[in-house]
């Protein structure tokens, strides 16, 4: 049976003007693809550029080059009535709650607005008992519909971002670090959530973070980002079993263990100097200034995205029987 790819991202590239033929190279030449129905985990530590991915497939950000195609349509290539179409097909849950809600309107009127936008059911009636609907489906209450946002926690305002995602009956969904903000417990709890949605909806989620524990348990595929290329992709317990690109195994090693024998006795990988500017990226390899596997080639040369194993790709020339090692 052949799985249906309902997002595919090639070869994308999102740079963003700083003046004086500056450019900010946020995204470099990124391609994956989401299949219909999974959740694909997109990680890596703070300004690598995925959040930026995340918004450029909504059509946040105009790109600067390559494509997104949902459904096999070009989404920065998309007329008005396609737009609309887009956007009731795929919607977002962003990093912060508050800042994503209108403090002067009700949980009510948040949930219930895009439904009015896009003309879903015929009365106001109607829409106010799906609010009710998707707010029980969070985890919350109809008492809590004419309440605002302010009047919540972290973890219930995020509940509320998530019905508001909901609210057009999406099948795919973009949750960009939906639980950055919110403590350990709260967090565990969103994600529970976001996967029994799944499993009752049918969605497609890509999710993104940096807490590469918390994705593990969400996510069947990931794709770890470093300074806005894509340097790993594979399925989830892969990844974690058998990490190949130095960058992802440096990665694990931070996440502890809950076993105190086990933590005290690993090897912890400290990668050496300072995240290099995306103005201005090392030649070659970009990971190459931290990488402590580094040899004479990576400064020349870009590493090719290449599958070592089945479903399993890296971009470094550890893996590139072409590169000679010295």
């Amino acid at each position: 049976m052949i799985e249906e790819k309902i997002l595919q991202v090639n070869n994308l590239k999102k740079h963003f003007s700083m003046g004086r033929n500056r450019q900010l190279q946020a995204v470099n030449d990124v391609s994956f693809f989401v299949k219909k129905g999974e959740t694909f985990g997109l990680v890596g530590e703070s300004g690598c550029g995925k959040s930026t991915i995340g918004r450029t497939i909504m059509g946040l950000y105009d790109r600067t080059d390559g494509e997104v195609l949902y459904d096999g349509a070009d989404v920065h290539g998309l007329d008005n009535q396609g737009k609309f179409a887009f956007y009731r097909s795929m919607q977002m849950i962003f990093q912060d709650p508050y800042a994503s809600l209108n403090p002067r309107s009700t949980v009510k009127e948040v949930i219930a607005e895009p439904m009015e936008v896009h003309g879903l059911f015929k009365s106001k009636k109607e829409r106010q008992e799906r609010v009710y609907q998707l707010l029980e489906e969070v985890g919350l209450n109809r008492d809590h519909a004419d309440r605002y946002p302010h009047e919540f926690s972290g973890g219930q305002r995020q509940r509320i971002g998530i019905a508001r995602a909901l609210a057009l009956e999406p099948d795919f969904i973009i949750a960009d670090e939906p639980i950055s903000a919110l403590d350990v417990s709260v967090q565990a709890q969103v994600v529970n959530l976001l996967k029994e949605l799944q499993q009752e909806k049918g969605l497609t989620f890509l999710f993104i973070a940096h807490d590469l524990s918390m994705v593990k348990q969400i996510s069947d595929r990931i794709g770890v980002m470093y300074l806005g290329n894509l340097v790993e992709l594979t399925r989830s317990e892969k990844l974690y079993d058998n990490p190949l690109h130095p960058y992802t195994q440096a990665l694990l090693s931070a996440i502890p263990i809950p076993d105190p024998d086990l933590e005290e006795s690993r090897e912890r990988i400290i990668l050496e100097g300072e995240l290099p500017s995306p103005i201005n990226p090392p030649s070659g390899c970009v990971f190459r200034t931290r990488c402590p596997m580094a040899m004479e080639v990576c400064s020349q040369v870009i590493p090719t995205w290449q599958e070592v194993e089945q479903d399993h790709f890296v971009a470094c020339h550890l893996y590139d029987e072409t590169v000679v090692k010295e």
